[in-house]
Parts: structure tokens; sequence; C-alpha cells
């Protein structure tokens, strides 16, 4: 009975890669320093896993910044607009990786990055690869048998991880008509055997393919690209055992294909479905096989003790069956989603030791991992009586625990009605009431809430958390700092301007930090894409909102300009996405209370004279479950959280909604559902893909789809924006425009912002000069 790790966070327990890769984008450090500070970090990481008692390493779980635009440069699925950039600049491997991630703006070119989506229903975004019909595919890039070989040299036992050529494709987008990218894996192919093949000769003995896509509702035609794929490899390699993972959901409707293939070890995610276990112990042809179940037990995605008796119970259910020789214990996904290290969390005041022991992270996860194996093994020893009693006491503390439970909370949810998830009148009335109110021009033009959090604004926080800054001090640099960019948004010509949020350190945290029930780590970061970094909050009890939050940020902002000032709030269900969610009481429940609190805000925004709130729902596609079968259910609760946090206040106030890097062409009617007056979108890095579902759907309120991508430091022109809102007048009618960038500027520079945005408030005149609205009816 193995152990084993399907993947670790990449960033190293000190955000070493972060601060390596932004030093080396600013020209600080060079490639071989970046290099060197990646390989610290993976050792570190292989002998970390090693002591923690797993048996088998992943190799190539590493990445500068994705492991699917690894997968791209891995099979050469380069875009043509990067080709120059290896041919005439002979640019080195890592330079080509970032441009396509980032985009390329010097030497002469103005290359566009990559498009970005959220991986599965995680936080972490993935590059998406780009296909054309003639697309070939060259073996391009060594470094998953590098890792491999670096692993070998160093001493450790490691299986390279591959994202499966299957899961590749789908993960993908056609960039031209006339043709399905699954009918690319002939192509594919040939690459895979060739990286397979250099890692048999390397020495490798288990190959991790990653099939993720295998936990949504695949069509014949994928599941047949499967059994093409799977058998093709076992021909050519016999020797190579692969593991073929599956996370995030069931098999369902695959599983008869999955367990026809001729793989090794076949691992299951037990968090998120348990019941597949007995979907595949009762089929006839896996009980008489030699196929061995990977058992993923250990909750790959949230922060909360693994409860041994309930792991226990699945294990030994799986031994009894087909016995313990045939059953490897895992995690149920790549660590990459959980921060590194609990011991790192030392703070009292912001994670109270009781609190902290209901908890684990990434390395006290795999401690679980081979604990689970040592009481299943050695069940009478003192040692393993010794684990089950102490989580059995732990277990029972955190269920018990007064911290948890709140009667008002719980009763105030209780008394929810359907008019409280209702505005007073529908969109049309609203709008001429808020258009009386506001007086916009066509065209409007806003940002989407924060402005650069520039080193000095980060320092001023530090300070200010050491005590090295007085409240009162650090507060007039904020005002200062808010003063500033209301003056400059007036200046520049914005309609709707936002205070910046300079005193908030993420959209999340800082709302998490004023509402009961949230906890909070130092040093529990967790990669969201690239460089970019979260702390998730702790939600481990009931939330309600003691006192304001934002209101006197807005009403001081608002108090310096005649022009409408945007009160900015994050929504319940992103909140609650992007949080560790407790896990004692449904997912639905937990967001409910957080849209009561975040009700009660904005009822106040308005008394206050804040005539426009944004909640940000970001995180809205994400939550929905992979399979189709779960989705209606969820989007009908999370559709009535939001509403239930915008539905308190009367129609001249206009309540806007923003949502990134997310596809929900087909959840598009729930998306109206939420009745917001205006959303805006990501849509520049897809080029307006995103609004090809207006052609079909006619969406009723107003929309901003987002004219320039601020996860890239590149700067677009006027004439390029213009052509972007062109594309989207051909779906939606210029009264229901506006003009705004794809998301918040936090992570940008003052130079940048101050660049696209008078850009951006160029294109929007250029659209009033040239389009003449039509009258309304």
């Amino acid at each position: 009975m193995q152990t084993h790790n399907l993947g670790y966070p990449r960033i190293g327990s000190n955000r070493e890669l972060k601060k390596a890769c932004e030093l080396y984008w600013a020209g600080t450090i060079n490639a071989a320093q970046l290099e060197l500070t990646a390989k610290k970090i993976r050792e570190g990481n292989w002998l970390l896993q090693q002591e923690a008692g797993m048996d088998l390493l992943p190799a190539n779980d590493f990445s500068f910044y994705d492991q699917v635009l690894d997968t791209c440069l891995m099979t050469g699925a380069i875009p043509d607009r990067y080709h120059p950039l290896i041919e005439k600049e002979h640019i080195n491997p890592l330079d080509l990786l970032f441009a396509m991630a980032r985009g390329y703006q010097k030497n002469g070119y103005d290359l566009t990055a990559m498009e970005m989506t959220k991986w599965f229903d995680t936080n972490y975004h993935y590059i998406v690869p780009e296909f054309k019909r003639d697309q070939k595919f060259t073996a391009f890039s060594n470094k998953v048998i590098d890792q491999f070989n670096e692993a070998k040299k160093a001493g450790f036992k490691s299986k390279p991880v591959l994202l499966g050529p299957v899961s590749f494709l789908l993960l993908g987008k056609e960039k031209e008509p006339g043709f399905e990218r699954i009918g690319l894996l002939k192509n594919l192919l040939p690459v895979y055997f060739e990286v397979l093949e250099k890692l048999d000769h390397s020495g490798a003995y288990y190959v991790q393919m990653d099939e993720p896509c295998l936990a949504l509702n695949l069509g014949e035609k994928a599941q047949q690209a499967l059994q093409t794929a799977y058998t093709a490899i076992f021909r050519r390699f016999p020797n190579l055992r692969i593991i073929l993972a599956n996370y995030f959901d069931c098999f369902g409707d695959n599983l008869k294909t999955v367990v026809s293939l001729p793989v090794h070890t076949l691992h299951l995610d037990l968090v998120r479905c348990p019941s597949q276990l007995d979907d595949i112990l009762d089929k006839p042809e896996f009980i008489n096989g030699r196929t061995l179940l990977s058992l993923g037990v250990v909750d790959g995605r949230n922060i909360w003790k693994n409860d041994f008796t309930r792991s226990l119970a699945l294990i030994r259910k799986a031994t009894d069956k087909i016995g313990a020789g045939r059953i490897w214990i895992a995690p149920s996904c790549s660590l990459l989603h959980v921060p590194c290290d609990l011991d790192l969390e030392t703070n009292e005041k912001s994670l109270p030791a009781e609190i902290r022991q209901w908890m684990a992270f990434a390395r006290q996860k795999l401690v679980e991992v081979a604990a689970l194996r040592e009481i299943t093994l050695h069940p009478e020893t003192a040692a393993s009586k010794k684990l089950l009693r102490e989580n059995a006491a732990c277990i029972e503390a955190r269920n018990s625990s007064p911290l948890i439970h709140n009667p008002l909370v719980k009763t105030r949810v209780a008394a929810i009605t359907p008019a409280d998830a209702k505005r007073n009148s529908p969109f049309f009335a609203r709008k001429e009431k808020q258009q009386q109110e506001l007086g916009l021009p066509l065209f409007p033009t806003t940002t989407i809430g924060s402005f650069p959090q520039t080193k000095e604004v980060r320092a001023w926080r530090a300070q200010w958390k050491k005590q090295l800054l007085s409240d009162a001090d650090y507060y007039q640099l904020l005002k200062e700092a808010t003063g500033n960019s209301i003056k400059w948004q007036e200046e520049t010509g914005l309609d709707v301007l936002v205070h910046g949020e300079f005193e908030r350190n993420d959209m999340v945290e800082y709302f998490g930090e004023q509402l009961a029930g949230f906890a909070f780590t130092k040093n529990g970061w967790v990669q969201s894409y690239g460089s970019r970094c979260v702390k998730p909050p702790v939600i481990y009890g009931d939330v309600y909102r003691p006192n304001f939050m934002t209101v006197a940020w807005s009403t001081y902002a608002q108090s310096l300009t005649s022009r409408p000032v945007k009160g900015m709030l994050t929504g319940p269900v992103t909140i609650l996405q992007w949080s560790f969610v407790r896990n004692d009481q449904p997912r639905s429940v937990t967001c409910n209370q957080i849209a009561l609190a975040i009700r009660d805000e904005v009822t106040d925004l308005e008394k206050a004279g804040i005539k426009i709130i944004q909640i940000d729902e970001p995180a809205i596609r994400e939550g929905l479950p992979l399979r189709k079968e779960q989705q209606q259910e969820y989007l009908d609760w999370a559709v009535t959280a939001f509403r239930i946090a915008a539905s308190g206040v009367q129609d001249k106030t206009q309540i806007h909604t923003h949502m990134c890097y997310s596809e929900f062409n087909d959840i598009i009617n729930d998306i109206a559902a939420m009745d917001a007056d205006v959303i805006t979108i990501e849509t520049s890095r897809s080029q307006m893909e995103l609004l090809d579902v207006f052609a079909s759907f006619e969406y009723p309120n107003d929309i901003g789809p987002g004219v320039y991508d601020i996860h890239s430091p590149r700067v677009p022109s006027k004439e390029e924006m213009v052509a972007l809102m062109e594309k989207a007048l051909t779906y939606i009618p210029a009264e229901r425009l506006w003009v705004n960038p794809d998301c918040g500027l936090k992570t940008r520079d003052w130079e940048e912002t101050r660049q696209a945005l008078t850009a951006m408030i160029q294109a929007a005149k250029a659209l009033r000069k040239n389009i003449i609205a039509p009258v309304p009816e």
C-alpha cells in the first residue's frame, strides 16, 4: 500500500517563486538566478514530501506560471504571433513562456497574451491553449524530462506528472471555424509518445497522467479519444505504469470507459465524490482485473483536518473487496490549492489556537496520508490507536465548539422570504429613475474598483500592522491617496469614479476581517495565477456583520467630487468561493449568512448617499458543479444569495456586479436572473468572444465588456478599444453599453494605468461621436 502525492504548492513556503519572478520581470535578477530559486523550491518540496512519509513524489508539478501553458510548450502548441520571438529574436524558453502568459510589448512587437480562465471550479487560473484547423504539434520543451532527471539525481523516487492529451485538447479553444479540437488527437499523440519514450529511457517507472476532464460530462468523441490515447500508450510503453488521475468530482458516465483503459492505477477523488468507490467496486471487470486504486481521501482543496474515521471506512471498504495490495493512499487532488505549512502560523490573534488545531495545510495533509496508511496496515499498535484517539478528540472539539454557532444568525437565515431577493421594480423602470438621478452620457466610463497598490501603499500597511505607524498617520496617508485618485479621475474624464481601495489588502480578506465567523492566516498563501497569490480567509463559524465595513471610505470619497462614486463590495458567492469554507453545513447556508451581512452594508451605503453600489461576483461561475445534473441547484441558491444582498435598495440606486475570467455562456439565463442593473465582464483576452452568446440571447440589462486586459503589462491603443466596442455593438444596443477595463487595477503600476485609462476615455468619446444612439421607446 503506497502513499503518493499528486502535486505540491510551487510558490514556496515564503512565496519565494513570486518574489523571484517579479524581480526577473523587473530586470533585477537574471534567468540563472531565477532558475536557482526554482531549483531550491523543487528540492525542498521533494525532501519535505519524503520526510512526511510519501513513497512516490511528483516531478514536473512545478511551473514558473501554469502547468497548461507548460504543456503548450511541451507540445509546441505556440500561437503564430509568438513565432517571430523564436525565429527572429531567438528568445529563451523562459521569456517565451512569460510572453505567452503576460503579453509582449517591446522591441517593436505588440503581442497580446493568451486567454486565461479558471481551472475547473477552483480560483486557480490556467492559460487557455489555442488550436487551429491544421495545428501541428512538435516536441519543443524538455521540462518534464529535465525535472524528472533532477529529482532522480537528487536521490528522490518520483513520478513525472503530465496533463493528459485529452484534457489538454478539451481545455483549449478552436481559434478557427470548421473543426473540433478533439480531432487533433492524432496529431498530438506522437509528441506524447516522444516525451514518454524519453522518460522511459531516463528510468521512469510510474507516470501520472492528469485527465481532470473526466469529471465533466464527456461526449462519445471524447470518450473514444481516451480509449484511443491510452490504448496506444500502453501498446508502445507496456513497461510504464500509468497513473490516471481524475479529481474534483466523480467519473460519472465516463466510468465505463475508464475501467476499460489499460492503465496501472486509477486515482479517485473520494472527498468530492465518495460514492464512486462503490460504483467501481461493483464492476466485475474491475474486481477481476489488476488495476490499482489510488484513494484520494485527504481533502486537497480545503484546510480542515481529516476525519480519520470517515477516511478509514472508505479505505477498508476497498481493501476488503480487492485487498490492500491494490490500494494506494493520497490527497484528493494536487495540494496546489492549499497553503504550504500550518507550522508557520504562530499569530494567536489572527488564528487562535482553538481554531488552528482543527486545520491542516499541505505539509500536514501528507502526514495525514501517511498516518492513514499506518492505521490501515497496523490498526492494533499503540501508535495507531494514539493517532486515532487524538484525531477523534480534535474532530469532536470542533463539532461542539461554541465558537461555531450563533442562534441569532441561524434564526435570521431561516426567516428569509422570496421578497428579500426581489427589487421593487423591473429593470426598465429602474433604469429610467437611475438615469434621472445620475445623468450619465452614452457609453459611460468607469473602472472596476481598485487602483494600483504601489510599494508605498503596501509599506504603509506593513508599518501600520507592525505599529510603526499610528492609526491617525496611516488613515491620513490613505485619505491623501484617495483624494489624489479622485482628482486624477475627474481630470482624466471618467464618468463614474471609485475611491481606489487603498485601504484594502484583498477583496475577500478585507471583508472577512470585518465579519464575524472568520479567521485569518499570516502565511496561508495560495497561487491564483502566475506570481499572483491570495491568502483566503477561513470561515469557521456563523457569519454576520458587527459594524459598517466600507461606508466611511465611500462617503469620504464622494465628499470630494460631484460625480458619482461607486460603493465597492465583494459579493456573497465570491466571499464563499474564495475562502476556506466550513464543511459542517451546506455551502448554501453559509452563503445566505454572508448575503445578509452584505445586504446590511448595501442599505447603509444607500442611506449614506451612495448612488451606485457594485457587488463583485467574479466567482459565481467558478462555484458551478462540474456535473451538469448538479448545476441548476447551485445556480438557484447562488443567484438568490446575490439578489438577497442587492435587493434592499430603492429603484434609483444602481447596482453593479463584476465577473472576470469565467466562461458563462452556458449559464447566461442565470446571470441575467441576478438582475444587476449593470454587469461588467472580462472580454478583452478573448477578443469579445464571450459576447457570442448575446447573438441568441437578449441580455436585458446594461453591460460593460472589458476593453483592456489588466492582467498584462501591455497598454492597448484607443483604436484597439474602439474596435472591441464596435464588436460589442453588434450584440448590445449602444444605450446599454459601458466602457471599462477587464478587472481591478490593483496589480498594475500608475504609468500603465494612466496611459490605458486615458486611451479608454478617448475611445468612449470616439464612440459617442461615431454612434448615434437609438431613441428609447
